[in-house]
Formats: C-alpha cells, sequence, structure tokens
C-alpha cells in the first residue's frame, strides 16, 4: 500500500507516516509543529467545556448567564485546536483536514449529549428513590408518634385508676412540656420501712415445782423452788 493512501483510522500506520514525514528534510514543513499544540488546545478547550458544563447544567452552582458566553468563547478554541491537529495530521491536505475535523466534533457533541442524557436520568433516578425512601422515613415516623402516644395515654389512664402494690412505682403526670405534646415524668415515692416489734417472752414450767413463769423477769430462776430456769430444748413454753 502507498504510504499517500494511509487513512485516518489507521492510526499507527498514519502517525508513522507522520513521523518520517516531519524528520525528511526533503519534505516541506513540520506536521508536528501542528499537531501536537493543536492536540493540546483541543483537549484543554474541551476539558474546560465540560467543566462549566457540569457547573451550569448540573452542580447547579455556575450561573448559566455567565457559563452559556464561556461556552461560546471556548468553542472556536476547540473547533480550530481539532482543526490544527487534523491539518498536520492529514499532511497538510486541506480537504481531508476538513472532513477528520468535522468527525471528530461530531463525535465529541454525541458523546457530550450521550453522557449528559445519562447524567439527567442518573440523577432523576436518584432523586425519586431518596424521595420515596423520604417519605416511607415520614411515614414510620409517623406511625410510631401515634403507637407512643397510645401506649403513653393508655399507661396514664392505668396508673389514675388504679394503686400500685408496692410503695415505689412511677406517677405519670400529662399535660407538661411543648404545646399539642404530651410529658412523662417519673416521680419515685419512697415508703419507710415499719419497724418490727420484739418478741414477747414466753413462759416456761419448772420442771422441779411445776410452777409457771417468764425467766426473763425473774432472773432466770424459778421464783417457787430457787432452781435455775432450764433451756429452751430442756422445756416447752406453756399457752395461758
Amino acid at each position: 500500500m502507498n504510504q499517500e493512501n494511509y487513512k485516518a483510522r489507521q492510526v499507527r500506520a498514519k502517525t508513522q507516516q507522520v513521523l518520517n514525514y516531519h524528520y525528511d528534510e526533503t519534505k516541506p514543513g513540520k506536521p508536528l509543529q501542528l499537531l501536537i499544540p493543536g492536540g493540546l488546545i483541543a483537549l484543554a478547550s474541551l476539558a474546560l467545556i465540560v467543566f462549566i458544563a457540569y457547573r451550569v447544567w448540573f452542580e447547579a452552582s455556575l450561573d448559566s448567564a455567565t457559563g452559556i458566553p464561556l461556552l461560546i468563547v471556548l468553542a472556536p478554541f476547540y473547533i480550530g485546536g481539532v482543526f490544527l491537529f487534523s491539518y498536520g495530521y492529514e499532511l497538510y491536505n486541506l480537504p481531508r483536514a476538513l472532513r477528520l475535523t468535522a468527525i471528530v466534533v461530531f463525535i465529541t457533541v454525541a458523546a457530550v449529549v450521550i453522557v449528559a442524557v445519562l447524567f439527567v436520568l442518573l440523577g432523576s433516578g436518584t432523586e425519586l428513590g431518596g424521595s420515596s425512601k423520604s417519605s416511607s422515613s415520614r411515614s414510620r415516623s409517623r406511625e410510631l408518634s401515634r403507637s407512643t402516644n397510645t401506649s403513653t395515654s393508655s399507661t396514664s389512664s392505668s396508673s389514675s385508676g388504679g394503686g400500685w402494690n408496692s410503695g415505689v412505682g412511677p406517677i405519670f403526670i400529662g399535660g407538661l412540656g411543648m404545646p399539642g405534646g404530651t410529658t412523662t415524668r417519673e416521680v419515685v415515692k419512697e415508703v419507710p420501712a415499719q419497724p418490727t416489734e420484739p418478741a414477747k417472752p414466753q413462759p416456761i414450767t419448772c420442771p422441779n415445782c411445776g410452777r409457771s413463769y417468764i425467766p426473763e423477769e425473774n432472773n432466770f430462776v424459778c421464783p417457787g423452788c430457787g432452781a435455775p430456769s432450764p433451756t429452751q430444748s430442756e422445756t416447752q413454753p406453756t399457752k395461758e
């Protein structure tokens, strides 16, 4: 195949042809001096165009009155950079350079539009999912608040209708707090412990004389015969 017949889509062969042309001293012109600066200008302009479009239509952090004029100013720089690249890439063939420029610009615009549509669709899907989740969470919080209010009302009515078995228990007081709401406070009521009465001394019967007496009142000695009081295991208390 003749080197002059390489097409733009044959990137490796075409690039080698451009390099050979550039370093061939017998050929006029240096295509790399147009190709490299043109490619850098096109890439920088495209990056700025994408960044400004993102801030204007997706992030909404830049006013459209400022962003759209910037895009209009950057568009000629991008097209000019693509043309310089194509003119050097096609070795100063003007018709083929214009055709390549049109193809690259068309593909770029189509890619930007496709990406923009995808971003819009993804953003709308995320907003719908977030709104449905927020609505479900709000409905759940409403149901939870209703059940809490119902349980609080039933607890208050039960506490006011009957007494507590123990001396310590919660007492719910309503009507306090924010307007339209019910505040529940727990009041602890302490009941002092009742003192226990000491056991009364029980009378016993003397095993010697058979007299009944209370040992504590007679110094643990039988008042009848003077015998010492027996232990608890030796005698049983008598009932009067």
